[in-house]
Parts: structure tokens; sequence; C-alpha cells
């Protein structure tokens, strides 16, 4: 099965080395380029891509603004966006969780970590390593809670649910989890998605913030090998 990808970023020479990262990627099919966010929305509806790689600081309309606009539309199922970003730019990426990106990649990403994020994320999973969920979530949970979700929403989810948000807010990918909980794959992507739809979210990403914003995982804690939060 080929992945469609729109590549939207204002510097050229990003722009065409993703390309060719892509055009040489099994399973990959580039089918646009956009160099502002406007450009981006327009193409999202004329080329129906399964992923968008999306810079954020970009003319016209930035990264953020086009996010939500093409995820607004009415398509389904809407498109996955991996956000291109740097570290210095967490404001940014704050606003994004909000507008619903499926992820984040660092611009520096190595290519082959950058074609499993888009195989990743087009397969429904997010490719986001702990240290950059940390990071970016935990000052998120600590500086704007406008949107913070009341611990009290999470009694509505089973135990199994509870535990597995714990862990996709800790970094670990579906496989992990199903490793450390002794679950199928496919199981575990069950209960992302229903423990998402009981909570009312649109993306993992948001998912982690909600787990963070109703206290479930404390900042600054890790998931130790047995499983237990510290």
């Amino acid at each position: 099965m080929t992945t469609r990808v729109l590549v939207a970023d204002d510097q050229v020479l990003i722009r065409t080395g993703l390309i060719a990262l892509f055009g040489a990627a099994p399973g990959i099919e580039v089918v646009g380029e956009a160099e502002n966010g406007a450009r981006a929305v327009e193409l999202a509806a004329a080329t129906r891509p399964e992923v968008i790689v999306m810079d954020i600081r970009m003319p016209v309309l930035d990264g953020i603004a086009a996010t939500q606009q093409i995820l607004a539309a009415p398509t389904e199922p809407p498109p996955r966006i991996l956000v291109l970003t740097t570290f210095d730019l967490d404001e940014y990426v704050y606003r994004a969780l909000g507008a619903g990106a499926a992820g984040f990649l660092l611009k520096e990403t190595p290519p082959d970590r950058i074609v499993a994020a888009v195989h990743a994320v087009a397969a429904g999973d997010v490719l986001i390593t702990p240290s950059i969920t940390h990071r970016l979530v935990e000052t998120y949970s600590l500086h704007h809670k406008v949107n913070a979700v009341d611990r009290t929403v999470l009694s509505s989810l089973t135990a199994r649910e509870t535990e597995v948000l714990r862990l996709v807010a800790n970094g670990l990918s579906n496989a992990q989890i199903a490793q450390r909980l002794v679950l199928s794959e496919s199981t575990v992507k069950t209960h992302v998605k229903n423990l998402m739809g009981k909570l009312g979210l649109s993306s993992r990403a948001q998912a982690v913030v909600a787990a963070y914003e109703s206290g479930l995982v404390v900042p600054g804690s890790t998931v130790s090998n047995s499983g237990s939060t510290r």
C-alpha cells in the first residue's frame, strides 16, 4: 500500500530534500509540495494525501492555521499531520497540539526516522520520542491550562484504558505498550481509539496532553522497566 504525502515548507532546500527522500522511499508517493500554509490547504483538498509533513513558520498562512483549516474540512478520513519543528519554537508546538497535529519531527531528524515516522502515522500511530514528548507536553501542561482536562473525566475510562493512556503519555508506541502489557498491538490500538473517543480527543498528541493536564502523569515522571511510574 502506498502512502500519499504532501510536503509543506517555505525553505526550498528542505522541501526539495524531503521530496527526494520520500521519492526514494518504498511505499511513499509525493502528491504535492507547498511553499506556504495557504497553498498546503489548497493542495490538501485537491490531492487528498494520507500524511502532510508541515512546517510551522511559513508565509501567507503558518502551519498551525493551515493544520486547523485542513482538519476542519469535511474530509474522511482526515490527513495525518506531522509538524516540523525545532526546540526554540515551543510556543508554536503547543498551538499545534491544540490544532490536532498527529506528531512532531525535529528538522535534524535522520532521514530514515523521518520515513519511519510517515509510515507510522499513516498506520494510525505517532512516532514521538519520549524526550520530545516530555519536554513539549510537560511545559504545555504547566503553562497552558485553558483547555485543561479535569481528572474526573478519566473516570469514564476502564482500568486498562487508563493504563494505556498513561503509557502513551510517557512516549511509548503501540508496539511498546503491547509488549509491556502483554497484549496484541491491535488490542492496544483499540484501547487508544476507545479512550480518545471517550475523552473527545482527535489525536494521540492531544491524548498525551490530556494525561498530563488531568494529573494522570506527573511532569518529570518516567516509566520504569516494571511498568510503574516514578
